[in-house]
């Protein structure tokens, strides 16, 4: 009976293991955890993108962790990869140094937060539908660390050599360059301050989510230091909020920023995450909505070296119709504002100044069936278009609850 009992708890210990690492995109197998958004993705430059990745976990050691991806794009026929070795400084403050060497690519004016790595989510729809990349080989350093139950820091020092997958060409002052090499040191930090947090073995956990969570990077080109050519600044800043309510339902905003000066190619500026396909019919453009992307706007569209977004999602209690469907009806407003100095200076690639504010609102009818709903969204204000099934955009969309 003992026996029995013991064989019954290790068998739910493993299935909770399993159960909490799916949620964060992770499947453990012995020593190593499958990291399952590298499994297949879809783009326009790669076509699908098969690939394997992951992380050793504290069976391989407890001090040493070896993480990594390899991934082959089906239309370009290039195999990709990154390996990282890390180092556990200390257990209590989850303190990790790492090395790492990456070669990919990635899409053109996607700006993302260093601490946004370690919130993961297991579907990224938006990645279907973006047409623009640049190639890059990095390599670099960094230092993660949670300086406090509450805040996430992480910074890095890295060597990037660009080269483009389109006729664009950045040239300052005149002097042309089509490839380019950019040494950035970064640091980034992510509060949260209203979360509470639960002290283990391994360090703390956050145990339950609380708002708001705040975002904050200061980036710096470094001209000169390992062949870097241009010298630059960047500043980023996010802060999300979320009400939510006994009833089911929730409102939830969302504030993000990015300010850039000096001499920063076209490929690590800004845009407001479009997410509307440059075809001319309304079905031609349908496909699946992002989370947190302007759905009427198109890829390319705009770029901004300073550019500010608010959005607002409200999420109506969910309608119980059946034990299987449940479905939820969301209200989204999304505001973007933006400007952008010396255009001359990007050559080879036409697009917009956001400086007159854009404006556009829609509705979600989510989990219908299988996590599957659809989305409206409309475009309006300064940048509405004259025809009006270019303002439009119809999309599925998907949400997935573990």
């Amino acid at each position: 009976m003992q026996l029995d009992s013991i064989v019954i708890a290790e068998k739910v210990t493993r299935k909770l293991e399993v159960i909490e690492k799916f949620k964060v995109g992770y499947y453990p197998v012995g020593f190593f955890d499958i990291d399952l958004k590298y499994l297949i993705k879809f783009n326009e430059y790669e076509a699908f993108r098969i690939g394997v990745g992951g992380t050793t976990n504290d069976k391989f050691s407890e001090k040493w962790r070896v993480s990594g991806y390899g991934a082959f794009g089906t239309k370009d026929k290039v195999f990709k990869h990154n390996i990282t070795l890390g180092y556990r400084i200390s257990e209590e403050n989850n303190t990790w140094i790492s090395a790492y060497k990456t070669d990919d690519i990635n899409e053109f004016a996607g700006a993302r937060f260093l601490t946004d790595a370690r919130v993961y989510s297991l579907f990224e729809p938006r990645l279907i539908n973006i047409p623009t990349f640049y190639l890059y080989k990095e390599y670099g350093v960094s230092l993660q660390q949670r300086l406090f139950p509450s805040v996430i820091s992480e910074f890095s020092l890295s060597r990037k050599r660009i080269s483009q997958t389109t006729n664009y060409v950045f040239a300052p002052d005149g002097n042309p360059f089509v490839n380019y090499t950019l040494s950035e040191a970064t640091v980034a930090a992510r509060w949260s301050p209203k979360s509470e947090f639960m002290k283990t073995p391994k360090g703390y956990q956050e145990t339950i989510k609380g708002y708001p969570i705040i975002s904050g990077q200061i980036t710096k080109g470094i001209q000169g230091l390992l062949d870097s050519d241009f010298n630059y600044l960047k500043i980023s800043g996010k802060a999300s909020y979320t009400i939510n309510r006994i009833n089911g339902s929730r409102t939830a905003f969302s504030l993000e920023g990015h300010y850039a000066s000096g001499d920063v190619p076209l490929s690590h500026l800004f845009h407001a995450y479009p997410n509307s396909p440059t075809k001319d019919e309304v079905l031609q453009r349908f496909s699946v909505a992002g989370r947190n992307s302007f759905e009427t706007m198109y890829f390319n569209e705009f770029f901004s070296d300073r550019i500010a977004t608010l959005q607002m999602r409200h999420n109506f209690a969910p309608f119980h119709i059946a034990s299987w469907l449940n479905p939820e009806l969301v209200i989204t407003s999304r505001y973007a504002i933006g400007d952008f100095n010396d255009t001359g200076d990007h050559l080879n690639i036409d697009f917009n100044r956001l400086n007159k504010g854009y404006t556009e609102s829609g509705f979600e009818l989510n989990k219908l069936i299988y996590g599957f709903g659809i989305s409206a969204t409309y475009r309006y204000g300064a940048y509405h278009l004259p025809q009006f099934s270019d303002n439009l955009a119809l999309k599925f969309t998907f949400y997935l609850e573990i």
